[in-house]
């Protein structure tokens, strides 16, 4: 479901990663995420705790806040940059890396914020859906492929069964407190792969637990993925990172931020001139 370089044979959900709960202390300037370009995916992020200040080269200045969504569609390029709100010491936050589909690989770039998102209580859990349609809500961020994205935090220990599709994949990454899916136990930030053909799953959370299920259903499309690129070849992703690394227009220039472009290690492999 999810891989760092190579091959990507099931999709679209490329890539997890989480951060925090973290507490800055002393002099500590928090999340400082320099000048970094993407292509061919989007990034969703899900803020849980703390603030934090996204810059891009298409001119947005947003601050996204707790329970709140920024989705950026990188399409045939965009960069952009992430740092901690001054004075902000707290930082916990998800994010996702969605593939975008071929027919939608060379689009424009856009970036959207989402400040509301359908939330709802079952059983003393608090459901919060992020991205695709769940229990007959439907939330409002824009998505390419069929996909589906759900926070679950439990406000007390106890047992929860999901709904799922079965022509998805689905996976599910505890966040906060260990996961019990049907007796087998998962740590903080080890994703569970449910693969597909299941119509539910029951979980069992701790008192304060958080996961986040994510599923969708798989492009059937070969996908590379190396640093921030995604791509439909090796020479596609070759062809961005030389872009970059001349600082082409393709990718832009970003306002407001003082710092250095980040910069990309040498590709894994060899590209025929």
């Amino acid at each position: 479901m999810l891989d760092r370089q190579g091959q990507i044979r099931r999709g679209p959900l490329l890539l997890h990663s989480h951060a925090g709960p973290t507490i800055f202390k002393g002099d500590a300037s928090g999340l400082r995420v320099g000048p970094h370009p993407h292509i061919g995916l989007q990034t969703f992020t899900w803020m849980i705790e703390g603030e934090v200040l996204h810059r891009d080269s298409l001119g947005h200045e947003q601050v996204i806040r707790p329970g709140q969504v920024n989705l950026m569609t990188a399409g045939r390029g965009i960069s952009h940059t992430e740092e901690s709100v001054p004075g902000e010491t707290h930082l916990h936050a998800a994010q996702l890396w969605i593939a975008l589909p071929e027919s939608a690989r060379q689009i424009a770039p856009r970036f959207d914020h989402y400040p509301d998102l359908p939330h709802w209580e079952e059983h003393g859990v608090d459901l919060t859906l992020l991205t695709g349609e769940f229990a007959g809500h439907q939330a409002p961020t824009l998505a390419f492929s069929a996909l589906v994205g759900l926070d679950i935090a439990g406000r007390q220990a106890g047992d929860v069964t999901l709904p799922l599709r079965e022509d998805f994949e689905h996976g599910l990454l505890p966040l906060e407190g260990e996961l019990d899916i049907e007796g087998t136990r998962f740590a903080p930030n080890e994703m569970a792969y449910l693969g597909r053909g299941r119509s539910s799953v029951t979980l069992s959370l701790p008192a304060g637990g958080r996961t986040i299920l994510v599923g969708g259903e798989p492009l059937g499309e070969e996908i590379w993925i190396w640093w921030n690129f995604v791509g439909h070849s090796k020479a596609e992703i070759a062809e961005a990172q030389r872009d970059w690394e001349r600082g082409s227009d393709r990718f832009g220039t970003i306002s407001g931020y003082d710092g250095e472009r980040l910069m990309p290690p040498p590709l894994p492999w060899k590209i025929q001139s």
